[in-house]
């Protein structure tokens, strides 16, 4: 069973070609790392499924923007808000409140409450992707994409927010699409691995089954 699927993807910006012919299907209620080189297409892979990115040719099947949960790298989260105002804006944009989502969120993530008040620039920078983790799945989206979000924390932050990351696919079934630099990560946390070069597929199947 499939929940995303890029059938003849291509993305071109001017000469130079992003995505190349991609066809891969995302299965549901697993993980998928995106690896490659910088340059590969990785994000724009990301993007377009999110819908930030417009293919230049082929189709995207995925549930709608406000049905996919988006985490980027270094958290993106609005600094004159408070944690609890940053958890909830998805809720706010979709005239979704749910005054007892937050707590629960942060409770699923080892937040205490007594964050809820406080400033993305008063917490570290594991706390911070806590708290875009929390946004991400405040409508309880089905999919959710991660772009490196790991990629600036210490080791010891980014293992503790990989084993979360295992935690929260089996708590909400998720269907989860990552892009990582680490290949460890990627073997570490993902049923199974696509594999960018140039923007066009090189290897995609199960972990086991992919070699570096």
């Amino acid at each position: 069973m499939t929940e995303v699927e890029l059938i003849g993807v291509s993305k071109s910006y001017g000469d130079h070609r992003a995505l190349g012919d991609v066809s891969v299907a995302f299965r549901s209620e697993k993980i998928t790392a995106i690896v490659g080189r910088s340059g590969s297409g990785k994000s724009t892979l990301l993007k377009t499924i999110n819908g930030l990115i417009e293919p230049s040719s082929g189709k995207v099947v995925a549930p709608d923007q406000k049905h996919i949960g988006y985490v980027v790298q270094g958290s993106g989260l609005f600094p004159h808000l408070t944690v609890a105002e940053n958890i909830s804006l998805p809720g706010k944009i979709a005239h979704k409140d749910h005054p007892s989502r937050v707590a629960e969120l942060m409770e699923l993530t080892d937040l205490t409450t007594s964050y809820t008040k406080k400033y993305p620039w008063q917490l570290s920078g594991g706390e911070q992707q806590r708290v875009a983790l929390c946004r991400a799945l405040f409508l309880n989206p089905p999919v959710l994409l991660l772009d490196e979000p790991f990629g600036s924390l210490d080791t010891y932050t980014r293992r503790d927010l990989q084993g979360k990351i295992l935690e929260l696919r089996t708590a909400f079934r998720l269907t989860m699409i990552i892009v990582t630099h680490d290949i460890p990560e990627a073997v570490r946390l993902a049923d199974d691995i696509l594999v960018l070069d140039g923007g066009r597929v090189q290897k995609f199947g199960p972990s086991k089954d992919i070699s570096f």
